[in-house]
């Protein structure tokens, strides 16, 4: 973890494919990755420093593996995790039954972890809306029934991707100041 203080700290969980790491990588460096596709092993982190009020925040972000090899790794990752982000596909329903086993197991481990969904590849449901295959209205009672802030986002034209992770980081916080990012 290179030795930085970390105030809150959130994990990234959900299937493989789903677009953890493009979320990563739009909300801290602002760029989409545009090539072939390297699947994360074990995890990755990386570190933000944001303005939380009049408080410096270092936001320790944990982009874990999606792949179920690596399941019992996962876990260790989001212990002590103060927020989760549970991704899913909006074009693979199978994502979405996937990110209801991690919302199980957060529940079951880390039960004061706040929990957000977010559906990805928005952009692709611009296209052409009939690749939905998650209904929004299933989701969001899902997201109701869990106490969890429901979000559709896009890494590629970065729609929702600072709204779901400055929400992670304030929440967390128990902070009602405005969070920013620090250049």
């Amino acid at each position: 973890m290179s030795g930085q203080r970390v105030d809150v700290k959130v994990v990234m969980l959900g299937k493989e494919y789903v677009g953890k790491t493009s979320l990563v990588e739009r909300y801290v460096h602002d760029r989409f990755l545009v090539g072939p596709y390297q699947n994360t092993i074990g995890a990755a982190f990386v570190a933000k420093v944001m303005c939380v009020g009049d408080r410096t925040v270092t936001l320790g972000i944990w982009d874990t593996a999606g792949s179920e090899r690596y399941e019992a790794m996962s876990r260790i990752y989001y212990r002590g995790a103060k927020a989760a982000i549970v991704c899913y596909d909006l074009t693979d329903s199978s994502s979405f039954e996937r990110a209801k086993f991690w919302v199980k197991e957060l529940r079951s481990l880390e039960e004061g972890c706040q929990i957000y969904l977010c559906g990805t590849k928005s952009d692709l449901l611009e296209e052409d809306r009939r690749r939905r295959r998650v209904d929004f209205h299933d989701v969001q009672d899902y997201a109701d029934n869990i106490k969890a802030q429901l979000f559709e986002t896009s890494s590629k034209t970065g729609q929702s991707v600072g709204e779901c992770c400055l929400g992670a980081c304030q929440r967390s916080r128990q902070n009602t100041g405005k969070v920013q990012r620090l250049n």
